[in-house]
């Protein structure tokens, strides 16, 4: 799929999503809610331009890094969209990792400005000394003076708001984003400036079909792939208006934002659903359509939430090195259990260890092909030819397609379990237990028995109104026994309070891994 706009000597994406909105008439629409805040494309353009400047004036030139350690605000577009427009490649940085965690993407990025919430500062703040290429940091969200800080408002005081875009071409680094680390180090994996284009052009306008008077409201923080469609370009490719919160997404803080914003499209994490459908206070008024990624979405989820809100959910997959979404459902078609079909624009194939194509019906590795694509990890070479295949991208995703073409997910490959010598898809037993009604949350890893064989376990969070006891344990097992084939059912279960997350709201299974490992290896 190619767009005439891409075919131009020159590109740059801000002058796409937020200039093309002043050109087309908008700049008294409101582009960003936040709290009891607004701001009008005319207002972000102008704030853009004079960040950008400020840049410029620092010294910053085109392709330096400039990171950003930021909670969901109005700012937090200004950053992004200035810098990319100066020229230079924002890093969305994680805010809940730890400070040895941002010494490493600082000075694996040699980012050489970084921006920093004011409250989020502490995680930089020992390690200074030891950050080999960092020249400046910007404080947002807050009046204090910091020692070797600048503020936001006086970094960007007396600039010009009004910019050019840089001479950027549509090949040209745009931004990074640091993708998860569970087999190794975080890698900084590189976008393109054609790249957010494409994906609103393929998902947000054929799938979400989104347009400029829709709220866009997204639980999952920008620093996620999937929230910095969610929450900027998706809205801003259409003029539409976005819905920012800095606060953790509890049920309570999301219902709250709902009440007060009314979104139109609303954009969450299966956890966050199951969390949300367990509060019994809370509506979705205004809601005509809920959007779910991170993991795959239990069918008993989306039958709970159609029942209680009247409003569907589209499931659907993607990853950091994608953009956004490449596997949905549709409004007009919606299989529950099902992660969808392609989405237009992109390709797909199931394929084996030997990266032979399968047929339909068959488990295999789902390779990707589309052109929102990233062009490569930094400075990471072996990772880049393991994961980018020419054309295709290597998800390291289990699926398996059925004759009408939608596509099911049965789990990270690590993932997977063998059970006399059959796999077992973590992903189908945790959707069983979800069905029973003591389940909140869940989590099938591998363990072992007295023989050292591999059988599920369950990890289990009940909810409020149920307690652990060995006669629920007994009784969902039996429930799933039922429900899945014997041998898939979990030989040991785990009531805890809380699952190990991600900041992204996936479960970390490999944590859980840990904890069996070490008991199997522990003498009997």
């Amino acid at each position: 799929m190619k767009f005439d706009i891409l075919e131009s000597e020159y590109f740059n994406a801000t002058d796409y999503f937020v200039d093309k909105n002043i050109r087309e008439g908008r700049k008294d629409k409101v582009a960003v809610l936040c709290e009891d805040r607004q701001m009008t494309y005319g207002t972000l353009a102008r704030e853009v331009n004079r960040f950008g400047n400020a840049l410029l004036s620092s010294g910053v030139r085109m392709g330096d890094r400039v990171a950003m350690l930021m909670l969901d605000t109005e700012f937090y577009p200004v950053v992004f969209f200035g810098s990319i427009k100066s020229g230079a490649v924002p890093i969305c940085l994680n805010t809940l990792m730890r400070p040895k965690d941002y010494l490493y993407f600082l000075n694996d990025s040699r980012a050489r400005v970084l921006l920093v919430d004011e409250s989020l500062y502490f995680n930089v703040q020992e390690s200074k000394d030891q950050l080999k290429f960092l020249e400046q940091i910007i404080l947002v969200n807050g009046d204090k003076q910091v020692t070797d800080t600048i503020a936001l408002n006086d970094f960007i005081d007396g600039k010009s708001d009004s910019l050019d875009p840089a001479p950027t071409c549509p090949d040209d680094s745009c931004f990074w984003l640091y993708s998860s680390g569970s087999t190794g180090k975080p890698k900084g994996t590189v976008h393109l400036q054609h790249d957010m284009l494409f994906s609103a052009q393929t998902y947000g306008k054929q799938v979400l079909k989104i347009e400029e008077e829709d709220v866009c409201f997204s639980a999952a923080k920008l620093f996620f792939a999937y929230g910095l469609g969610n929450g900027t370009y998706f809205p801003f490719s259409v003029g539409a208006t976005a819905v920012l919160m800095p606060d953790r997404p509890t049920p309570a803080s999301v219902y709250k934002t709902i009440a007060l914003h009314k979104p139109t499209l609303f954009f969450g994490v299966p956890t966050l659903y199951g969390a949300m459908l367990a509060e019994e206070e809370g509506k979705m008024n205004g809601v005509k359509l809920c959007i779910s990624a991170g993991e795959a979405l239990p069918a008993d989820i989306f039958h709970r939430w159609k029942k209680r809100f009247n409003v569907d959910i589209l499931d659907g997959i993607g990853s950091t090195e994608i953009v956004h979404i490449y596997i949905s459902n549709r409004v007009d078609d919606i299989r529950p259990g099902s992660t969808g079909k392609l989405v237009p624009g992109y390709e797909g194939k199931i394929v084996d260890n030997d990266f032979n194509e399968l047929p339909r019906g068959e488990i295999g590795t789902v390779l990707i092909k589309g052109d929102s694509t990233a062009a490569f990890y930094w400075n990471k070479h072996e990772k880049t030819k393991e994961a980018m295949l020419g054309d295709w991208f290597n998800t390291d995703d289990k699926f398996f397609v059925d004759e009408q073409g939608y596509y099911f997910y049965v789990g990270r490959s690590n993932d997977m379990l063998k059970v006399g010598g059959i796999w077992v898809s973590p992903i189908e037993v945790e959707a069983c237990l979800i069905g029973h009604p003591s389940v909140l949350e869940c989590a099938v890893v591998p363990g072992r028995d007295e023989e050292n064989l591999v059988k599920p376990c369950a990890y289990i969070v009940l909810n409020k109104s149920y307690s652990a006891s060995e006669a629920l344990e007994k009784e969902i097992k039996t429930y799933v026994k039922k429900e899945l084939a014997h041998y898939k059912f979990p030989r040991w279960i785990y009531f805890v309070e809380d699952l190990p997350k991600t900041a992204t709201g996936k479960v970390k299974r490999f944590e859980l891994k840990k904890l069996e490992d070490q008991k199997a290896a522990l003498p009997a």
